[in-house]
């Protein structure tokens, strides 16, 4: 067999590999989603685990205040969530009525310059209502991760439990000289400053957008700002999503100037958060290219969902790194940096 058909036959096998794993993820994705949310959040509760650690705090007691952590804000997210999405969907007719009634005006208003705008067209294939449910859709996911809130907390305490024995079990298992304990330290050090900067970045977005919109007296302005902050994780089009829903409500609620504000406000604070700032602080942390982060979080969130776009740059970065491990696919890995 020649060197061009092994080639061959290798990439082929690589690629149905791939389809086969990529599937089986797909089908099993409810379970994994719990799973790897778990496996994030006790990344990100590592160096605080630590920091306890060095002052003396015996690990379970370490572990039990990182759980009752949880178990306040959590509880103080669900609150918060409970009341403010029961109002929102209670007002939700009423935002509809208006929408419907402020698109027919406007309809009238350009068919008053001659223009001939058919209704009945323009009404079955543009529904107000859809727009107004893309914040809904989004809360549901959420409420779907909340429904799991206490297997993944019980998967945080396991694992938090567990990391301090971690080394040494990696060692064990594939001797002293092993890659995989390097390759661990390295991606987790790579996802805690990432999640660290862009957690930083997000509670700016969130707060600066909820505060100008309680300014200009827009409705459900904190809910808003939580809206802006989960879906500042998402890159590239999470701040646009996070805006629709809030200039739809101040237009209906106030007017075409408090809209227009709104959108000034989202633009003004996702660009200076988004293009100024964080950019100066995250520095060439990912490694990855514009491309390869939209694609990550379009081919993550077809995946795994809305959980899968929040966290899919974390996700590539381990497919990275994993990539990086092997001298036959080290020239993929080059491909994806930035």
């Amino acid at each position: 067999m020649s060197n061009n058909t092994q080639l061959a036959s290798s990439v082929l096998l690589t690629l149905a590999s791939a389809i086969i794993v990529i599937a089986g993820i797909k089908s099993a994705a409810d379970m994994l989603v719990p799973f790897l949310l778990s496996v994030f959040i006790a990344v990100m509760s590592a160096p605080l685990l630590h920091w306890l650690g060095r002052r003396g705090v015996p690990g379970i007691l370490a572990v039990l205040i990182l759980v009752v952590g949880f178990l306040v804000l959590g509880s103080a997210l669900a609150m918060f969530l409970g009341g403010t999405i029961n109002a929102f969907y209670q007002d939700m007719p009423t935002y509809e009525t208006k929408l419907q009634s402020l698109f027919s005006q406007t309809i009238d208003w350009v068919q008053g310059f001659g223009i001939d705008v058919p209704k009945n067209v323009l009404k079955e294939y543009i529904n107000p209502g859809v727009a107004m449910n893309a914040v809904a859709t989004v809360f549901n996911g959420l409420g779907g991760v909340l429904t799991n809130a206490f297997l993944i907390l019980f998967t945080v305490i396991f694992i938090l439990m567990e990391a301090s024995g971690m080394p040494d079990k990696l060692k064990r298992a594939f001797g002293e000289h092993t890659t995989a304990l390097s390759n661990f330290e390295r991606f987790s050090a790579l996802v805690q400053r990432y999640l660290a900067i862009k957690t930083l970045m997000s509670m700016g977005t969130g707060v600066s957008i909820g505060l100008v919109l309680w300014i200009i007296g827009v409705d459900y302005a904190p809910m808003w700002a939580l809206v802006a902050f989960l879906l500042n994780y998402i890159p590239n089009i999470g701040s646009i999503i996070a805006a629709v829903p809030a200039v739809l409500v101040a237009l209906i609620q106030l007017g075409p100037a408090e809209a227009l504000a709104t959108i000034i406000t989202y633009m003004v604070v996702n660009t200076l958060f988004g293009n100024v700032i964080e950019p100066r602080m995250m520095g060439r942390t990912l490694g990855l290219s514009t491309l390869v982060v939209f694609l990550s979080l379009v081919f993550w969130g077809w995946v795994l969902g809305p959980v899968g776009m929040l966290l899919s740059i974390p996700l590539t970065m381990v497919v990275k790194i994993a990539l990086e491990t092997r001298p036959q696919s080290r020239w993929m890995a080059t491909l994806m940096d930035h």
